[in-house]
């Protein structure tokens, strides 16, 4: 998995921003333009804003392409208390929680908070989103195909995410999953998550990818 990280340095807080990881949703800009602004150079000036302002920004980036690092004592990121999997429709999947990822054979590609997971298939920089499901017309759901009627709070814990070779991905956990609006349609601890775009049972594995040929490390 590509990166390309870059560091914005300020008086009481550093931001990073992943390159590659960036599908711009933009969240970062609507808030806070006085730090965040594509047009001017460098785009992200960490002194715009007072640091509390840049952190609570910041951690709205559904991709985990930014985060920060405070030099003044402030808090770092508070870590979800609950492991969430956001459906965007006819888009990626947004994984906001404690999670690891790791391949097929077990190796940790990625320890973090948020990232935008490739359901498409077509991403170059899988497992994460680079935004190809855009260019290619990728349709999917943002819910679930037998939604759960009743969603009790369900506590969060370590969430393992495996990318398994040329097959879904595989999450085990507490996870609660949640359609576009960030409503609860399902909450689950073992399950496969369709990547190769093909699925008719979205957004679930339905074995598509053998009948296919999907080819993903």
């Amino acid at each position: 998995m590509e990166q390309h990280i870059k560091r914005y340095t300020g008086d009481d807080i550093d931001v990073t921003y992943d390159t590659v990881r960036c599908i711009h949703v933009a969240e970062c800009l609507r808030r806070l333009p006085a730090v965040f602004d594509r047009e001017r150079r460098p785009w992200i000036m960490p002194n715009g804003a007072p640091a509390n302002s840049v952190a609570e920004t910041v951690v709205t980036c559904p991709s985990g392409a930014l985060h920060f690092e405070r030099k003044d004592g402030g808090a770092a990121e508070v870590v979800s208390t609950q492991n969430t999997i956001r459906l965007i429709r006819n888009g990626p999947l947004h994984v906001r929680g404690d999670f690891t990822i790791v391949n097929g054979v077990g190796d940790v590609i990625l320890n973090d908070t948020r990232a935008a997971l490739c359901r498409c298939g077509g991403s170059a920089n899988k497992p994460l989103c680079d935004n190809t499901h855009k260019t290619i017309g990728f349709v999917a759901p943002d819910s679930v195909p037998e939604p759960m009627a009743i969603i009790e709070p369900l506590d969060g814990g370590k969430l393992t995410i495996e990318t398994t070779t040329n097959g879904p991905l595989r999450i085990t956990g507490k996870f609660t999953v949640l359609n576009n609006r960030g409503e609860p349609v399902y909450q689950g601890t073992v399950a496969e998550f369709c990547r190769c775009g093909g699925s008719g049972t979205k957004p679930f594995c339905d074995g598509t990818h053998e009948k296919i040929g999907f080819v993903a490390e």
